[in-house]
């Protein structure tokens, strides 16, 4: 594992520097060597979305002994987390991106993590009771129901489900898919956005987030969606419908009309842990690649794969590309704990375009290094590669980030425009002196 070279550790909180030095132990000898078993114990067909590994909650307990629970939770959520700042989270996320099974053995997995803080920044005291609870206890799991097949949903103002006041109910009426964690028999409650006020003239000011139990007649989870073959059973990524649901008034989220409010507060830092990670899995993808073409049984035109030019010059680039893009996102989460979120969205739009794809070239660079062997089930590559290229529609894609960015830059060409006339005239005096 490469050392971090852009923010010293030893600098950071003693409780953080003991927190990543088990972090980075329990990665590696603890959750990359059962990964395989995981796969083994993988309920077949339709029990795929029945069983749970048994060796995940052996992870679990593991790491709520040693203090690895709940990290993702920052110093503004009090006694309910781990009260780290984002870097130091940051950081810890990174080596959790190195094994699928490290985030939620920690139970720090998306979208868990969005949920709780929902329900930590915005829900009543009788809905943390309820839900935030043993969300933190890792007794359920959860799932966040946004993205619908019939609107291109990267404008969350387009969504089309229904939200419905009648008497002290709400009722919910819409089609949803992608919705990860939806396929997990542990999934116990959804946060469901939707239009309570189709016609307010504010666009923003149409949304509400409701809260739906997983068990509430009328909510059907039609299928699992595949990315690229792979269903990431059993918590999958699934199509739903939610018919004539009826929930109390009580299970609203902060109010009507303020759903859009919501998922802005929960979207900013998890597009920073969802980014770590990415480092994480890059780092990894760049372990294998060193791994393998330093093989010395991996031979081709008579010499070491380590010997051609082509490899070295790719091994270069994507050291390179990593410590850029963990530049970019520490930045992000160094400018969230001075700013918030809200004060951060320039640095997180560049770390949020940054990342997924830098990941995805060093996958595929590693995966050409391994041949066949790279698009198989034998690495983890292929399914981190699977894994990557959706983090580039996840929690806004690419070109809604890329339009944002280029419309703060823009906001400086006025005083640019100013300053360079101001120094074309002081030229022109001067050369009137001449």
């Amino acid at each position: 594992m490469a050392t971090n070279s852009i923010i010293d550790i030893t600098k950071l909180s003693p409780k953080f520097q003991d927190l990543y030095a088990k972090a980075k132990d329990f990665v590696e000898n603890e959750c990359i060597p059962a990964e395989r078993i995981f796969a083994l114990q993988m309920g077949k067909g339709e029990d795929r979305w029945k069983v749970i590994p048994p060796v995940m909650e052996e992870l679990k307990a593991k790491a709520r002994s040693i203090g690895l629970w709940n990290l993702f939770l920052g110093l503004e959520y009090g006694s309910f987390g781990a009260g780290l700042t984002n870097v130091e989270y940051g950081l810890l996320a990174e080596l959790s991106g190195r094994s699928r099974l490290a985030p939620e053995s920690w139970n720090c997995s998306a979208p868990d993590t969005g949920n709780m803080e929902v329900f930590a920044k915005y829900g009543t005291p009788a809905q943390q009771e309820k839900w935030l609870k043993p969300l933190l206890d890792g007794k359920i799991r959860s799932a966040f129901a946004m993205t619908e097949p019939a609107v291109a949903s990267s404008d969350a103002t387009n969504i089309e489900t229904n939200i419905r006041r009648e008497g002290n109910e709400y009722v919910v009426n819409g089609r949803k898919w992608w919705i990860s964690g939806a396929g997990d028999p542990r999934c116990a409650v959804y946060l469901v956005m939707g239009k309570s006020d189709p016609d307010n003239t504010n666009r923003h000011k149409q949304q509400s987030l409701v809260i739906v139990p997983a068990d509430a007649p009328g909510v059907t989870v039609v299928r699992p969606m595949q990315v690229f073959g792979y269903d990431d059973a059993p918590e999958g990524h699934c199509e739903m419908i939610f018919k004539d649901v009826r929930v109390p008034i009580e299970n609203m989220i902060l109010g009507e009309g303020r759903g859009f409010e919501v998922i802005q507060g929960r979207l900013g830092p998890g597009r920073i842990h969802h980014c770590m990670r990415c480092i994480g899995m890059a780092e990894r993808g760049l372990d294998l690649m060193l791994a393998r073409v330093t093989d010395p049984t991996r031979r081709t035109f008579g010499k070491n794969l380590a010997e051609h030019g082509t490899v070295i010059a790719d091994i270069a680039t994507s050291r390179i590309e990593i410590d850029q893009s963990r530049f970019l996102v520490l930045n992000a989460a160094k400018k969230i704990d001075e700013a918030k979120a809200k004060g951060a969205m320039k640095e997180i739009s560049m770390a949020k375009i940054s990342a997924p794809n830098m990941l995805l070239r060093v996958l595929d660079r590693a995966m050409q290094a391994y041949g066949a062997a790279g698009i198989s089930q034998d690495t983890p590559l292929a399914q981190f590669y699977a894994g990557a290229r959706t983090l580039r529609y996840a929690d806004g894609p690419d070109e809604v980030h890329r339009n944002q960015l280029g419309k703060v830059e823009l906001r400086r060409a006025t005083d640019i425009a100013n300053r360079l006339k101001a120094q074309k005239d002081k030229s022109d005096a001067l050369i009137s002196k001449l």
